[in-house]
């Protein structure tokens, strides 16, 4: 009878450990995706992505069009195709292991973080990669699969604000030109009534459309992760 009673109380014992196991990593996972926006921003090519479209919308003059979810949902589309291939890497090497308990975290960490890295470092600048190498007063490594991530990220977020502004530079100054241009002729023509943004708006985007403008521009930004 009473190993009848151990045999009953140890069996519950034994279901509980198995459903703490997924319970944990769904506790982790749950964690890490409430990271997400952040890892968002901070690893991913979509901080470049919006801003190129912010400049775009505001040098034709047309802030609030295409909408902000417009742009946001285009962003995070050209983002998760520029991430597959890096998303991929991480899933097999870490993820998809650590779920079959195949690798422990600490093993699904450093073989998630390698591919991330491996992207962050191809983006990344030398001369923000070192910029931080100086702040923090260590020694630069001899391998960039040494590099690690509090430095490699804020370089990385360095180095695409200064790539995503240089993109919007490129694509206000033509469209600035058109600004110029209208104004210099409504003038020459006696018009100083007629505001310059009523001719010029339509003129940027008709300009902008017949040379397939967001063919151009997607392609571009697609292309400068290459």
């Amino acid at each position: 009878m009473n190993l009848l009673v151990l045999a009953a109380a140890d069996a519950p014992m034994q279901i509980s450990v198995g459903g703490g196991s997924s319970a944990v990593k769904l506790f982790l996972l749950m964690t890490a995706l409430s990271f997400a926006a952040g890892a968002l921003i901070s690893i991913t090519s979509f901080t470049r992505i919006i801003i190129v479209m912010s400049f775009l919308r505001q040098a034709l003059g047309t802030p609030s069009l295409p909408p902000n979810q417009v742009v946001v949902a285009l962003s995070l589309a050209l983002t998760a195709f520029v991430m597959a291939p890096t998303f991929a890497k991480v899933n097999s090497a870490a993820l998809s292991p650590y779920l079959e308990d195949q690798i422990t975290g600490q093993q699904a960490l450093d073989r998630g973080s390698a591919p991330v890295l491996e992207f962050l470092l191809k983006q990344t600048r030398p001369d923000d990669l070192r910029l931080f190498y100086e702040l923090s007063g260590s020694a630069r490594p001899t391998r960039a699969e040494d590099v690690p991530l509090h430095i490699a990220v804020p370089a990385f977020m360095v180095s695409e604000l200064t790539t995503a502004f240089r993109m919007g530079l490129f694509l206000f100054i033509p469209l600035l030109l058109i600004d110029l241009l209208v104004s210099a002729t409504l003038m020459a023509l006696g018009m100083m009534m007629v505001p310059p943004t009523l001719v010029s708006l339509p003129l940027k985007v008709g300009i902008f459309l017949l040379a397939d403008g967001w063919h151009l521009l997607v392609q571009s930004l697609v292309r400068s992760f290459g």
